[in-house]
C-alpha cells in the first residue's frame, strides 16, 4: 500500500512538471537541458517495476511450510498432503510441490526486493539532497517549524527525510547480502545460517517501511522552485546547449567544421565571460551561414529538450497500467 501511494505522488509530480526546463547533469556537471518532469518520470519507472516485482514475488514466497522434522511428513502417514493442504487453505497460502525449509531463495528474494525499493528511494534522496543544497536551491522538503534546523545555525533547513531514506537504503543493502549468505544451508535442517534471517528479515521490513514513510513526507509536500531551475539553466550563458548549436550548423557547414567552430566559440565565451550567442555572433565563419535569430533560437536551452516531455507522457501511460 505504501509503495502504491508513493507511486501516485511521483506520478503527480511528473505530470505537473512535464515541461519545466532545468539543467540535466552528468558527473555533477551541467550537461544538457531536461525537464523536472522527465527526472521524476525516471523515478516513476523504477517504482512501476517494483510493483511488477512485488506482484511476481507473491506466488514464489507466499507458500506454506509444513513438513515435519526432516520434511517428509512421515509422522502423518498418508494424510500428510491433506493436512498440509488444509493448513495452506486456512492461511491463504499456496502449497509447495516439495518441502522448502532449507531452500531460502524466497526469503532472500524478498529482502533483495526491499533492497531494490530502498535503493530507489536512496537515489531519489540523493537527487533531492543535492538539489536542495544552497548552491542549487531547486527543491526543498516541506517546511515544518524546527524540523531540519541546526542546534547552532538557525538558517539551516536540512533534508532530514532524504537523509533517513539514504541511510535505510544502505542498511537494507547489507541485509540483502546477509540473506543470500543465509541461503547456504546444510542438508535437511541447517545448523545456523537461518538464524541470520532473524536479524535481516525484520530489520529490512522495518527500515523499508520507515524509508517509504519518509518518502511520503518528502515527496508529499515537495517544494519545487521552478524559477530557480530556470536561473540555474542559464548560468552557463548558453554553453549548456553547445551541442544544439553544433547540430543546427552541421547540415549547413558539415558536422566536423560545426564542431570546431562551436568549440572555438565556447572557449571564447569562457575567456571573455560572454554568452555563447555573443561569441558565435562575433565569428564570421558562423554569421556567414546563419542569422542572429537562428543563433538565439539555437542557444535557448528551452528549445533543446529532446523528447523529454514525450517520455514523461509515455511513463505516465505505462504507470497507469501497473498492478496494484
Amino acid at each position: 500500500d505504501d509503495l502504491e501511494r508513493r507511486l501516485v505522488r511521483i506520478h503527480d509530480l511528473a505530470r505537473k512538471h512535464r515541461d519545466i526546463p532545468m539543467a540535466g547533469r552528468t558527473h555533477l556537471q551541467q550537461a544538457l537541458p531536461v525537464t523536472f518532469g522527465y527526472k521524476v518520470a525516471i523515478w516513476l519507472g523504477m517504482f512501476d517495476r517494483h510493483q511488477e516485482r512485488l506482484a511476481e514475488l507473491r506466488k514464489r514466497v507466499l507458500v506454506v511450510q509444513f513438513a515435519s522434522a526432516a520434511g517428509t511428513l512421515a509422522s502423518l502417514g498418508d494424510q500428510g498432503f491433506a493436512v498440509q493442504q488444509a493448513l495452506a487453505r486456512e492461511l491463504s497460502l499456496a502449497e509447495p510441490a516439495s518441502t522448502w525449509h532449507v531452500a531460502r531463495d524466497g526469503f532472500a528474494e524478498t529482502v533483495n526486493l526491499l533492497a531494490l525499493i530502498t535503493g530507489s528511494l536512496g537515489k531519489i534522496a540523493v537527487d533531492l539532497m543535492i538539489m536542495a543544497s544552497t548552491e542549487f536551491a531547486e527543491v526543498y522538503e516541506p517546511f515544518v517549524k524546527g524540523r531540519g534546523a541546526s542546534s547552532t545555525m538557525p538558517q539551516k533547513r536540512n533534508p532530514i527525510s532524504s537523509e533517513l531514506m539514504l541511510a535505510a537504503a544502505k542498511a537494507v543493502r547489507q541485509h540483502a547480502g546477509l540473506m543470500v549468505d543465509a541461503m547456504v544451508q546444510d542438508f535437511e535442517r541447517a545448523t545456523g545460517p537461518w538464524h541470520a534471517e532473524w536479524i535481516a528479515l525484520p530489520e529490512s521490513f522495518i527500515l523499508s517501511a520507515g524509508a517509504l514513510h519518509q518518502a511520503k513526507f518528502a515527496l508529499g509536500g515537495l517544494i519545487v522552485d521552478t524559477d530557480q531551475m530556470r536561473r540555474n539553466l542559464g548560468i552557463s550563458r548558453g554553453l549548456i546547449v553547445a551541442e544544439a548549436v553544433m547540430m543546427g550548423l552541421a547540415p549547413v557547414i558539415g558536422r566536423q567544421q560545426a564542431h570546431d567552430l562551436v568549440y572555438d566559440a565556447c572557449r571564447a565565451a569562457h575567456a571573455e565571460q560572454c554568452s555563447l550567442a555573443q561569441a558565435l555572433l562575433a565569428m564570421p565563419g558562423i554569421t556567414a551561414h546563419v542569422d542572429q535569430a537562428t543563433i538565439e533560437r539555437l542557444t535557448d536551452p528551452a528549445n533543446y529538450l529532446g523528447l523529454a516531455p514525450q517520455m514523461v507522457d509515455r511513463a505516465l501511460v505505462a504507470s497507469a497500467g501497473q498492478p496494484s
